[in-house]
């Protein structure tokens, strides 16, 4: 899936940056607002850990304006999966974000740092708390209400976007930068086959630990750290999740777990899991039971008040 990283670099280095920011990935002079997109860098020098100043170096969101005149003041931050090795930004990012965008939200599709170019845990939680802050602290300038901030993630997307559910970071009002003064903690949550145990020393089915090479003997220190569903609080947010039963990368038991802990929590939150469709599905990929999980989603949006009702 190489590919795919192109494609983010390549739309890094072709968009242009917010306000006055520089990057060696932007391109001056283009311009793609005239589309209705753009490229945000996340930090205005090098962000935190760093290795270096490729568009491997520099996480990002990608804007996508709400088509024609739905917009309603609602945002969703997408976290595309890939396993922490590139990112599917066509089936977990575009595909995802123009469905959002016709159903009026502002969509912004974050490119985060990966374990193979050399960004462990924690590095791509640092990139998905500052690209909520990001929103929020710009919501103005995006028509959008701050607390109506949806983050959707799939896969290793999903495993992100669960964390930044349950770890986030309450803002600092004094802090000189004005997005380190607002909470990085997601409205909503939309987990699309979230790989919530990602870190086990159980190889039996997709293991971080095993992928990125780490000490076995270090990582059930790393799972109580980063499996989300051991952090779930009355704080975490509502969330709508879907998997399928025979998702044989990311077994459905994973976000099983995860509804579990917010029902004992008490926080409100809506399962759906799918006969068939293997892992990866996306939107349905033509399942005729599958493909009615955005339709599900859509209902949910609208039941927490971040659509406005069906007109008669």
């Amino acid at each position: 899936m190489r590919p795919i990283f192109a494609f983010f670099a390549a739309a890094l280095l072709a968009a242009p940056l917010l306000r006055a920011q520089t990057a060696s990935c932007a391109t001056p002079g283009t311009d793609n607002a005239f589309l209705g997109i753009k490229t945000i860098r996340l930090w205005p020098g090098a962000a935190p850990q760093a290795k270096g100043d490729s568009c491997f170096d520099i996480p990002a969101l990608t804007w996508l304006a709400p088509r024609g005149n739905e917009a309603h003041g609602s945002a969703v931050v997408i976290f595309p999966g890939g396993g922490y090795a590139e990112l599917a930004g066509d089936l977990e990012g575009r595909e995802v974000a123009d469905w959002f965008t016709a159903h009026g939200f502002q969509a912004f599709i974050l490119s985060y740092r990966l374990a193979s170019h050399g960004y462990l845990l924690p590095v791509p939680l640092l990139d998905a708390r500052r690209a909520i802050q990001t929103v929020r602290a710009h919501a103005a300038d995006y028509h959008i209400d701050p607390n109506r901030i949806v983050v959707a993630g799939f896969s290793a997307g999903g495993h992100l976007a669960a964390l930044a559910g349950t770890q986030f970071i309450p803002g600092s009002p004094q802090a000189a930068d004005p997005v380190e003064r607002v909470s990085s903690r997601p409205d909503f949550l939309v987990l699309g086959y979230p790989w919530i145990g990602a870190i086990s020393n159980d190889t039996a089915s997709l293991s971080y630990c095993k992928m990125y090479r780490l000490p076995m003997d270090q990582c059930e220190a790393l799972r109580l750290k980063y499996s989300a569903d051991l952090d779930v609080t009355q704080e975490t947010p509502p969330t709508f999740i879907y998997h399928t039963f025979n998702d044989r990368t990311v077994p459905v038991e994973q976000s099983l777990r995860f509804f579990e802990a917010m029902v004992k929590a008490g926080v409100p939150a809506e399962y759906h899991v799918f006969a068939n469709g293997a892992h990866g599905s996306g939107l349905g990929k033509g399942d005729p039971a599958l493909d009615m999980w955005p339709k599900l989603l859509e209902n949910w949006l609208r039941a927490q008040g971040l659509m406005p009702a069906k007109k008669p």
